[in-house]
């Protein structure tokens, strides 16, 4: 059974979580980690976005809320520039120092922790999830612990509260004037395109591509052309959306939140593209075929690549393997039952075997496999997208 102290300091924590800031719980809370914050940050996180203020406590506390409700609360351990000696812990639970390891945390805790990240482990008791954070992976060396973190258990949180103030991926939004003011998409755009070129955000590819969301746009084909990027520092997907007929939206999601947000078709090139962008499309790989779970037919400059998942242990593989001649034939004459006849064909030969004829003909143990594999992941990634927000759906 978890002392006294430990749970009265639980309690305390859960019933703050979820209350508005004006409300006693919160309050009580705010005296418990010294009175009046020493600093607060107030900012507007995308648009229309939401409000965020962080209120940090002299004592080593934090508490941050959305839209005047508190999502999240810290004890931060590791001194900050607001708490220069860090929390007592000692003062909240009952045999925990500030120099405590994993194991002593589970000890005092009384329960088990999973793996949520290197240097993070989740505790969840009393009604709340706790994120123990370390200094990299030194979770078993004393004077590491960082900070603890507490949520409400099971809370589905669409935004990261913890770093929305990462400066990498803060700042690129440009509105068009003050806080609410709307998305100023051309400069939205050009400030993305520079984060990405420099390697500090990375491309969602099943999304549509930030350099094809402007023509996109103005095309009028989509009802809404959503843009995904995912920040290199911090984790955050920055979701860049443009409507046919509302207002563009930027939104800073977490990677489950992300996981879930419908997208639209994208139509083809063709369509909206100019004669460059058409050009550009006609060199790269396009989806031709697919069976869900077993193979992805390709096809780039008339050649045929048949992507055919295969198993090896209890692991499943895939091998790229070019067509040639006869197979093409045979695929122009039967379809997609000829491949997946070829797709069991080679699982059942093992291509991961030197005596399997696929072995030498597999494009992924080449020296240019990675090329391959972003080629294909890419001309069949919206699809896959598509097919698991179908399944989502039903």
């Amino acid at each position: 059974m978890l002392r006294r102290r430990t749970r009265t300091s639980l309690r305390l924590i859960a019933d703050a979580l979820g209350s508005f800031e004006a409300d006693p719980a919160v309050s009580r809370l705010a005296a418990a980690f010294g009175g009046d914050p020493t600093h607060i940050t107030d900012r507007r996180i995308g648009e229309p976005g939401y409000r965020s203020r962080h209120l940090h406590f002299s004592s080593g506390g934090e508490i941050v809320t959305h839209d005047e409700a508190v999502v999240s609360v810290t004890l931060h351990v590791a001194p900050t520039p607001t708490a220069p000696q860090g929390v007592t812990l000692n003062h909240w639970f009952a045999n925990v120092d500030n120099d405590a390891t994993l194991d002593d945390l589970a000890a005092a805790l009384k329960t088990t922790p999973k793996y949520t990240g290197e240097g993070s482990r989740q505790f969840t008791l009393e009604g709340l999830d706790v994120w123990s954070i370390f200094t990299e992976s030194r979770l078993e060396e004393r004077g590491n612990l960082l900070r603890l973190l507490f949520r409400t258990a099971r809370q589905e949180l669409e935004h990261s509260d913890t770093h929305e103030q990462c400066p990498t991926c803060s700042n690129l939004l440009v509105r068009r004037g003050g806080e609410g003011s709307g998305v100023a998409v051309d400069d939205t755009v050009a400030a993305l395109s520079h984060a990405l070129e420099h390697g500090l955000v990375t491309e969602d590819e099943s999304s549509v591509a930030l350099s094809d969301l402007l023509p996109l746009h103005t095309s009028g084909l989509m009802d809404a052309a959503e843009t995904r990027l995912t920040c290199t520092a911090c984790g955050r997907v920055l979701c860049l959306t443009t409507f046919r007929n509302a207002d563009p939206t930027f939104e800073y999601v977490t990677w489950g939140a992300a996981s879930t947000r419908p997208l639209d078709e994208i139509p083809p090139v063709e369509q909206w593209g100019d004669a460059a962008r058409i050009a550009a499309e006609s060199g790269r790989m396009h989806l031709v075929d697919h069976l869900p779970g077993g193979w992805f037919l390709v096809e780039q400059r008339g050649e045929l690549f048949l992507d055919a998942r295969y198993s090896c242990g209890p692991t499943d593989f895939s091998a790229l393997i070019r067509l040639d001649d006869s197979e093409r034939e045979a695929y122009r004459a039967e379809g997609a039952d000829y491949i997946s006849d070829l797709a069991r064909r080679i699982d059942n030969s093992g291509p991961f075997q030197k005596e399997s004829p696929y072995f030498s003909r597999d494009l992924y143990r080449t020296s240019k496999r990675d090329r391959y594999k972003n080629e294909v992941n890419r001309a069949v990634s919206h699809v896959t997208w598509m097919a698991q927000q179908r399944r989502r759906r039903r």
